[in-house]
């Protein structure tokens, strides 16, 4: 609660909870109060981490972000990769960049190790831009035509040490 007052103080208007609404611990419940008590919205979508999102959840990303009040606060369990498809898409359709510079938002910088199961994301954005090169293809007319979130989860290879170091040291199972 006390990170939503800080966020208020410094302008947010809403917060992007990217865990869903039906977590089954108490901080669910803390954060909507103390967004309550601050002025600031509650959007809940849930993503996940370790799968290449579905033409619905890239839907519910671009419905969510055409209906919040910016500046929005985006948090996930560790901020690294569902915050990062998260901000890859922010930059995309709320400030114009596309996503070839946008996917700057997934990178080590931010604790986003590509070669985990969760760099499943950055395999969706490498297949768009590969797209892209050869034709042209905008980012929406790619998911909504030729995407197939089940061929990028079922071609993705992690590496084994990756994972050992997101599971077992970053513990973000």
């Amino acid at each position: 609660p006390h990170h939503i007052a800080w966020a208020a103080r410094r302008g947010n208007k809403t917060v992007v909870n990217l865990r869903g609404p039906e977590q089954t611990f108490g901080t669910r419940w803390l954060e909507q109060q103390a967004c309550t008590r601050h002025g600031v919205t509650l959007a809940d979508l849930r993503l996940r981490s370790r799968a290449a999102p579905t033409r619905a959840e890239f839907q519910a990303i671009k419905d969510l972000l055409e209906k919040v009040e910016f500046p929005i606060l985006l948090h996930c369990k560790s901020g690294a990769d569902r915050a990062g498809l998260m901000s890859v898409m922010v930059r995309h359709l709320h400030d114009g960049v596309p996503i070839s510079e946008a996917v700057d938002q997934l990178s080590l910088r931010y604790g986003h190790v590509r070669s985990a199961d969760t760099g499943v994301i950055d395999a969706v954005f490498d297949r768009y831009l590969e797209a892209e090169a050869k034709t042209g293809i905008s980012f929406w007319d790619w998911v909504q035509t030729v995407y197939d979130a089940r061929e990028v989860n079922s071609t993705f290879m992690a590496r084994g040490w990756a994972n050992r170091l997101v599971n077992n040291i970053l513990r973000r199972e």
